[in-house]
């Protein structure tokens, strides 16, 4: 078929395709993060090709996931999120994987989910959730669900002797709880991705309390993209 149709190509245009693909091909990497946080995180991580990362907020298994790129390497780990009935499209897709649906904070207590018509928003910030409600985007449920930290899904959850390569948290302004729910002396991921909301630069990253807090335990914010920022551990 292409021998038949490629007469009929123009050649500036064909020698335009040609180049193209030929660059693309060399070049191009398909992100499936919501802002290129997974191909920042593969100039960091070279050629491994086997890991363990832990997603809270982790949404959906392909659209916006900062891990889908690494478990098509081979890494696995620990997916979560709060919205019922979210696990079992990473189970269809992610059979590698450990898939949790649970909620993440501060502590044990009972909080408002607000559920939008895009899952992406989905948060338990009323303030936040109130400032997303427009023409477009609704609240189509409010869920009292149970929370647990972080460090109590990490004792759960994470297969013995098996060290956190990545933590990436999105949960829509409750990612500094999440960080403080963590048992840092028993689990120091080696990347951490986390949203610094509102700090469009990097000095004003690093006056954010999640830059702090993770300074303390001994981190480096390494890269930063329009919401999140990525931090390495002091070696």
């Amino acid at each position: 078929m292409k021998s038949m149709i490629k007469p009929f190509i123009p050649l500036p245009l064909l020698r335009f395709y040609r180049d193209m693909r030929d660059r693309f091909a060399t070049h191009a990497r398909y992100s499936f993060s919501q802002e290129g946080e997974d191909i920042i995180l593969e100039r960091f991580i070279e050629n491994r090709h086997s890991g363990f990362y832990v997603d809270i907020g982790a949404h959906h298994p392909k659209r916006f996931s900062n891990t889908y790129r690494l478990y098509l390497r081979g890494w696995r780990g620990l997916n979560v999120d709060a919205t019922p009935g979210s696990m079992s499209r990473f189970n269809r897709v992610r059979p590698r994987d450990i898939n949790v649906e649970a909620a993440v904070s501060a502590g044990a207590k009972e909080l408002t989910f607000y559920a939008f018509n895009e899952p992406a928003l989905n948060t338990f910030n009323k303030e936040m959730a109130l400032s997303r409600v427009n023409g477009i985007y609704q609240i189509v449920q409010e869920i009292h669900l149970r929370t647990h930290t972080l460090a109590e899904l990490l004792d759960q959850y994470v297969p013995p002797n098996v060290a956190i390569d990545l933590l990436t948290i999105d949960i829509e302004g409750y990612d500094y709880e999440v960080l403080q729910s963590n048992n840092w002396q028993r689990y120091k991921p080696e990347f951490i991705f986390v949203e610094c909301l509102n700090t469009l630069t990097i000095d004003q990253a690093h006056g954010d309390p999640i830059a702090k807090l993770l300074s303390d335990h001994g981190y480096s914010m390494v890269a930063k993209t329009m919401n999140s920022v990525l931090f390495t551990r002091s070696k």
